[in-house]
């Protein structure tokens, strides 16, 4: 007989005698409901981290409306804090630059020390 001419079985099995029946599943629950469990806790740990990709986004872009919101409100003010534009402010006010140079105020204490400082 050739290792092809077997004929094929033709009898019948019963239900559940297969690979996966009755028996074998009561026979490895613990293993079943761990992997169940597993499989849980990996689409937990998926939904968690869409989550937290998601407010890590929109923090950043808080950040960076931040940061422009910063530079904007920089570049303003340095702007308004030019000579020209703190006198067109004063004149609003009615005050004027000075046209003279400041004088130098000394006390006592501070001639008496320059005196020194000159004699030695």
């Amino acid at each position: 007989m050739g290792l092809f001419s077997k004929k094929a079985e033709t009898a019948q099995t019963a239900p559940g005698s297969g690979w996966i029946n009755y028996a074998w599943i009561v026979r490895h629950f613990g293993f079943l409901l761990f992997l169940a469990t597993l499989a849980v806790v990996y689409i937990a740990n998926g939904h968690w981290a869409d989550d937290t990709i998601r407010d890590i986004n929109i923090t950043q872009k808080q950040v960076k409306d931040m940061e422009y919101e910063y530079k904007n409100l920089k570049s303003l003010e340095m702007y308004r804090s030019r000579e020209s534009q703190v006198t067109q402010a004063a004149a609003a006010l009615g005050l004027k630059p000075g046209t003279t140079p400041p004088v130098k105020l000394s006390t006592d204490s501070t001639l008496k020390n320059n005196n020194k400082n000159i004699a030695n």
